[in-house]
């Protein structure tokens, strides 16, 4: 006997009602991705246009600037693939590493109250492409139309 309770089924949930909450759900859970996608494509396209001002940051970083045009793949490539939903597991999985390390190299000066912002505004990024990875795309994706 399991001691979990289960929520009753209500018999006012019609068929009409679950698939107006399928299409809220996917709707969200697409929104959800070009959101979390917006501030990659903007950063990776800022760097193509200030490339040689963020090859110096990275310099200074102690980061050779020779890994910019990687840096900048992963952004806008990433971007793409996961508002797009194309190999969205790895790409969150790729991505959250990415973050998680670009906290730790870029801002980790706790003491400025700006750059621990910023540092805990990646580890939640970095959250909410574990949770993309753990929970896929969605039925507005890429991966779920290559899947059917």
């Amino acid at each position: 006997m399991s001691t979990l309770a289960q929520a009753p089924i209500e018999p006012s949930a019609s068929a009409a009602s679950l698939r107006q909450d399928s299409v809220l759900k996917s709707a969200t859970e697409l929104t959800g991705r070009i959101l979390l996608s917006l501030l990659f494509l903007a950063s990776g396209l800022g760097k193509i246009g200030a490339y040689a001002g963020t090859a110096a940051y990275m310099a200074a970083a102690g980061l050779p600037s020779a890994l910019l045009p990687l840096v900048i793949l992963t952004e806008v490539g990433g971007a793409i693939a996961i508002m797009t939903g194309w190999k969205t597991r790895i790409t969150a999985f790729l991505l959250a590493g990415f973050t998680l390390v670009s906290a730790l190299v870029f801002h980790n000066n706790f003491a400025d109250q700006i750059q621990m912002i910023m540092f805990l505004k990646n580890v939640s990024i970095t959250g909410a492409f574990l949770m993309l990875m753990v929970n896929g795309a969605g039925r507005y994706s890429l991966d779920a139309r290559q899947a059917r």
